[in-house]
């Protein structure tokens, strides 16, 4: 057994709430810019002064519509500057906000409002309106629904209009530190969500032990983040919560809108998941290959893989740096320009980013910044500091947070970050909480510096026939890197070998007939069959072979005519497989690579 702690750099008094840091700015530095909103083309700024106003109109009217104290209020929006008003407004009303994806379906709202006891809704669109009053004869504790796009926020700031600051006031003093601030229902690869309970503590101690204690050199004066993932997901918003606590610049994206918005924008640094670095990274390949520049790109991107383990191991000799700095004009200038220009850092998580591709992107002056945690962790367990980066971890333990590795491998958490429990689930709180210390499920090693390696899931062990323990992760993180591969699912639980289900990125597609003299009419289904596609599939399985033994290795696969959508059920909204699903969903093609 293995342990690593690093003790808090930001203590956290017991009356300590969300909402202090907002309203405390406001009264000290009010022409402070809080945030920057989109209008148009433009993007207009949102002193600290004016944030604290908004919040407050709007809690007042949460309060005249009867919400009390630990009441629940769901928010159904994708990520949008009212999505954080509306998160601060609830925590300043003394309430619970309840993040619900944008992309829910109706029974998954019904659950998520049915299981929190929500007493109201703010919902974006019609069309969530409408998911919304398809089951709302099903919930009785629902009083209100309110639609954003629809004028529902002025209209609760109207009920408002009566209440006084002191009434505002009173509210924000109710809740200290040990309260309940959202619960977030975990995205449910297995079996329902279940609610975990994230405390103003939690939120407030995490994000300033991460941003001010572990990552301060990314929250220098200026620095700014523009947010594009869901702020349902705990990751964005811990994110959320640590600009307003750190002084932060936030703005506010989505993936359509994400390249002109990060043009206009100009971040300092970026918060993603691996999937969306590893898009950045092969569409530019991808163009750069269809301008007759692939040879070019691909001298660049080794180059900056050698600069980067070259810093590791000392800095680079003369020659490399030259290289670099020729590389840097033709390429690595473009791929910045294209994040906005001054962005530096980056920080990933959710999901194992490669060494390679942390290699690169810190090659070409992004450092990515790869962190560990999950919605019980309230986001971050471990991260790489600037100062202390060791590519191909995922860092070590925040400041406040202690980890363990148990005799069976499985990391476990103990801090500020971990839950208060499961809301309404006594029998999962007793489960994955013992002593203090959080069962993470994960399975992970910790090196003598404390830093942290995520090597597989406990549940997802794959067992072959022949007794041989297979972790399936590492081996499609490593698929799923080449160009052409969307997503991919390594099967052979109680099975003679190890195959593989792999689905085609249709994005990468059109770029690759076109350089390959494909019809560009040709389709997902009849590339799947295609000479050359199977060739390069079968390159990248070959690839990823070299990673195992002999007995862990992919013997067969199986390339299927359509992806794992998230609309199919296939992938939750945090962009994880739901692994189950699939392999009911394509049981026969999993039984065909046994029987065929």
């Amino acid at each position: 057994m293995r342990e690593f702690s690093v003790p808090a750099m930001v203590e956290v008094p017991d009356s300590a709430t969300l909402t202090d840091a907002p309203f405390t700015r406001a009264g000290e530095e009010p022409g402070a810019i809080v945030a920057r909103r989109k209008s148009g083309d433009a993007w207009s700024a949102v002193t600290a002064a004016e944030f604290a106003a908004e919040v407050t109109a709007v809690a007042k009217g949460l309060t005249a519509a009867g919400i009390e104290s630990g009441d629940r209020v769901c928010l159904l929006s994708r990520t949008r500057y009212e999505w954080t008003l509306l998160d601060y407004a609830v925590w300043t009303a003394g309430a619970v906000s309840v993040p619900i994806y944008e992309t829910s379906s109706p029974e998954q709202i019904e659950w998520i409002v049915g299981d929190s006891g929500a007493k109201a809704v703010f919902a974006e669109t019609g069309a969530h309106l409408a998911s919304v009053e398809e089951v709302r004869g099903r919930l009785p504790g629902l009083a209100h629904v309110w639609g954003i796009d629809a004028g529902g926020i002025d209209e609760v700031r109207e009920l408002g209009a009566g209440i006084g600051d002191d009434v505002v006031e009173e509210r924000r003093g109710s809740r200290n530190a040990a309260d309940l601030a959202t619960l977030i229902y975990t995205s449910g690869t297995t079996g329902r969500p279940k609610g975990c309970e994230i405390t103003h503590g939690n939120l407030v101690a995490t994000s300033r032990n991460a941003v001010q204690g572990a990552i301060a050199e990314v929250a220098v004066e200026g620095s700014s983040t523009l947010l594009f993932l869901p702020l349902a997901h705990v990751f964005a918003r811990l994110i959320q919560v640590a600009t307003i606590e750190g002084g932060i610049v936030l703005g506010h994206s989505d993936i359509p809108n994400l390249l002109p918005d990060l043009a206009s924008f100009r971040p300092t640094f970026l918060l993603a998941v691996p999937r969306v670095f590893e898009k950045v990274y092969n569409g530019a390949e991808q163009k750069a290959s269809a301008d007759g520049k692939g040879k070019i790109f691909k001298a660049a991107a080794e180059t900056a893989i050698a600069y980067s383990r070259a810093l590791d191991a000392g800095r680079p000799g003369l020659g490399l740096k030259a290289k670099h700095k020729v590389f840097d004009v033709l390429v690595y200038g473009k791929l910045r320009a294209a994040v906005g220009g001054r962005v530096t850092y980056a920080v990933s998580g959710g999901a194992a980013l490669g060494e390679r591709l942390g290699h690169f992107f810190r090659g070409v002056g992004i450092t990515i910044l790869e962190g560990y945690g999950l919605t019980e962790t309230t986001a971050p367990a471990s991260v790489n500091r600037p100062t202390a980066l060791k590519v191909g971890t995922v860092g070590q333990p925040i400041p406040g947070v202690d980890i363990r590795i148990a005799e069976d491998g499985e990391v476990l958490v103990r801090g500020v970050n971990v839950l208060r429990g499961y809301w309404n689930n006594e029998a999962a709180t007793k489960e994955a909480l013992e002593d203090g210390w959080f069962h993470t499920g994960d399975l992970g090693s910790l090196d003598e510096d404390g830093y942290l390696r995520i090597t597989g899931r406990k549940k997802e062990i794959l067992v072959t026939a022949a007794g041989k323990n297979v972790a399936p992760a590492p081996l499609e993180d490593r698929i799923r890197a080449h160009p052409l591969v969307s997503q991919c699912l390594v099967v052979g639980d109680g099975r003679k070998f190890i195959s593989v289900l792999i689905t085609l990125d249709e994005e990468a597609l059109g770029p690759w007939k076109a350089q390959h003299g494909k019809a560009g009419t040709m389709t997902v289904d009849e590339l799947r069959r295609d000479p050359d596609v199977i060739a390069e599939i079968e390159g990248a399985i070959a690839e990823a072979n070299k990673s195992v033994s002999q007995a862990e290795s992919i013997k067969k696969h199986v390339i299927l005519g359509v992806d794992f959508t998230e609309e199919a059920g296939h992938m939750t909204p945090s962009l994880k497989v739901k692994r189950n699903v699939v392999m009911k969903d394509f049981a026969d093609e999993i039984e065909s690579l046994y029987t065929g």
